[in-house]
């Protein structure tokens, strides 16, 4: 019988885990939106889910994901281990089995190649200030990673601590890592990020960016909250910080 889990805020009611076609045809479908919306190009960016408590079905290395097929998938283990497929698994492999190992409560992890967001972490401009209410709520605390070489252990390393307390994290010079109750909900949380940047860098541009006062933010924090998500501060301070001076 497939774990119950829970609906959280992005899910439109999605309540169970996917069998391995459906997560297959899901993938197809979240690596072309990724593409024709330009988050990712070329053969960058890659997918994971939870198969069981014991297999992944990963996206594999080299290849458009705008171009996938089903059968293109590869199954791992928690380990790493090939399972079954023709292809091999993405090279990015260390970061989503050590986004696992730090969350249980995750189910699916896209990393992508937002532009906007990725030009932030290009010019050492954080995105974690409280400025929008959807962003509190939904994604908490956009974080930006140390750069870290990809494709490493080294990059693993890196983004272990962070995934502990955020679902969305900016790798510096690199791109994006989303984590969600299911795909779905990483990809909601991938497009939320290219968003946030996107309405950022307009801001800058017209004058500034105004954060939210603390007391505001810590009604967005107490919603989310409410609304189940596994990693929320004790308070607004433990966000950005902008707002506590």
């Amino acid at each position: 019988m497939n774990e119950y889990i829970p609906p959280v805020p992005g899910m439109r009611g999605f309540a169970r885990r996917p069998d391995e076609d459906e997560l297959r045809r899901q993938m197809v479908r979240y690596g072309r939106l990724q593409y024709e919306r330009g988050l990712v190009v070329a053969a960058e960016g890659n997918m994971s889910a939870r198969i069981d408590d014991r297999l992944l079905l990963v996206t594999p290395t080299s290849i458009c994901k705008g171009e996938m097929s089903a059968e293109d998938m590869v199954v791992v283990d928690v380990s790493g281990r090939h399972v079954s497929g023709r292809r091999t698994a993405t090279s990015e492999i260390q970061v989503h089995l050590a986004i696992y190992e730090e969350r249980p409560d995750v189910e699916a992890v896209i990393h992508a190649h937002p532009p906007t967001a990725t030009a932030f972490t290009v010019a050492g401009v954080s995105l974690a200030q409280c400025v929008m209410p959807e962003v509190i709520v939904s994604l908490g605390q956009i974080i930006t990673v140390p750069y870290a070489l990809p494709t490493t252990a080294e990059a693993a390393r890196a983004i272990r601590p962070h995934a502990r307390e955020h679902d969305a994290m900016l790798m510096e010079m690199h791109g994006s890592v989303t984590v969600g109750r299911s795909l779905e909900d990483a990809w909601f949380k991938l497009e939320r990020l290219e968003w946030a940047a996107q309405v950022t860098l307009m801001a800058r541009q017209l004058g500034g960016v105004k954060p939210l006062p603390r007391e505001r933010v810590e009604e967005l924090v107490a919603f989310r909250r409410k609304m189940g998500a596994s990693n929320v501060p004790v308070s607004a301070c433990n966000l950005c910080g902008s707002c506590c001076g």
